[in-house]
């Protein structure tokens, strides 16, 4: 046997193990699972393990009026965060403070508020309650933490134009800056006293693109998974979800075999509504939505990947769900994203016909049999 055909053997003798392991695991997914120069590949069929109708979403809580108390009253919500105990962080953006709820949603107290010194906000963007048992808020040119009662604790300055989006089970931090000389954003890993570490993956910037604007316009993705890992897409490159350790080092790779979405006239009107009239004549749309704008993952090491396609009333949005192995197991609708899955519990914010905004909690059922 010559050595390329021995290779070959060997190749195949790596792999088959693999296979049959998923397989027999779950004797429905149709993917194949491949060990290629030490990366784990997870190829995934166009249709899911199982259908919609084996999750749904429970409503458990509801925190927000329009009119009321105004412990419960938001100005403009950008995000939230949820401890282990099931306490929820509510960042109001542009009343630049916190709003505090214990898990069955009665106001705790207010942390923060609009100022430069310490334990105040000025463009207040991010927010978790980090594995130390605190709560840290990316501001426009620091980070700072509060306890979990809102105590502040501590705040570490920013270098350039960056936006911290999440920290690891280690305290070090994960920002996107924008390196205007390369032309990118680039995913970047820093030390809890922002010294860097190591980078991820760039995409381009939107003004460094050629020809007319499109506002469809896709930039990399990425969330921790399994504590200390980085779970990360770009569109662009097709339905890839990559994992790395914690070293940058690719680990696994997630394909996605899907069905594009079109681009209607009608997605592009809402897409450049707001749009300055001048720029409305330099778009340039393409024929097809990117394979997915958004991804996340849970504590239990789920992706939840948003993609384009919505339901026949336009009314929810489809997500794409993969197990902890990056088996493709459901595709549901939902009716907005999560900001946090955590404990089996779904966290999102909404808004009603007014355009008021509340925060809900839903219980996730999964019949997965």
């Amino acid at each position: 046997m010559g050595v390329s055909k021995m290779k070959k053997h060997m190749i195949c003798f790596m792999v088959v193990p693999l296979v049959f392991y998923c397989c027999s695991k779950q004797a429905g997914w149709k993917g194949i699972v491949e060990e290629i120069d030490g990366i784990t590949v997870v190829h995934n069929p166009k249709e899911p393990l199982y259908k919609p109708d084996d999750f749904s979403l429970e409503e458990e809580l509801s925190i927000g009026e329009a009119e009321g108390q105004e412990e419960y009253m938001f100005q403009q919500i950008f995000t939230l965060a949820v401890s282990e105990s099931g306490d929820i962080y509510v960042l109001d953006y542009k009343a630049s403070h916190i709003k505090m709820y214990d898990k069955d949603g009665k106001y705790i107290k207010t942390i923060g508020r609009s100022g430069q010194g310490p334990g105040e906000f000025q463009v207040p963007r991010y927010m978790v309650c980090t594995e130390q048992d605190q709560i840290m808020v990316g501001d426009i040119n620091r980070i700072s933490y509060f306890s979990l009662d809102g105590d502040f604790l501590k705040s570490t300055p920013t270098l350039g134009v960056v936006i911290v989006h999440d920290i690891d089970q280690e305290g070090n931090l994960y920002v996107t800056e924008i390196v205007r000389e390369k032309g990118v954003y680039e995913l970047k890993k820093f030390d809890p006293e922002f010294n860097y570490l190591c980078s991820f993956g760039t995409s381009p910037l939107s003004s460094t693109q050629s020809g007319k604007r499109n506002p469809f316009f896709s930039v990399l993705r990425s969330d921790i998974i399994n504590g200390d890992q980085v779970l990360y897409g770009y569109a662009e490159e097709g339905y890839t979800l990559k994992i790395m350790d914690k070293s940058g080092k690719l680990v696994k790779r997630i394909e996605n075999d899907y069905i594009p979405v079109k681009v209607t006239q009608e997605d592009i009107d809402e897409r450049i509504a707001d749009y300055p009239s001048e720029m409305k004549v330099e778009i340039s749309s393409p024929k097809y939505f990117p394979p997915f704008g958004w991804l996340m993952a849970d504590n239990e090491g789920r992706i939840y990947v948003y993609t384009y396609e919505k339901t026949p009333d336009g009314k929810k949005s489809y997500f794409d769900i993969f197990d902890s192995h990056g088996r493709y197991i459901l595709r549901v609708p939902f009716k907005s994203r999560p900001h946090v899955i955590k404990n089996n519990k779904f966290y999102s914010i909404e808004e009603d016909e007014n355009g008021y905004q509340c925060v809900k909690r839903y219980k996730m059922n999964w019949n997965l049999k």
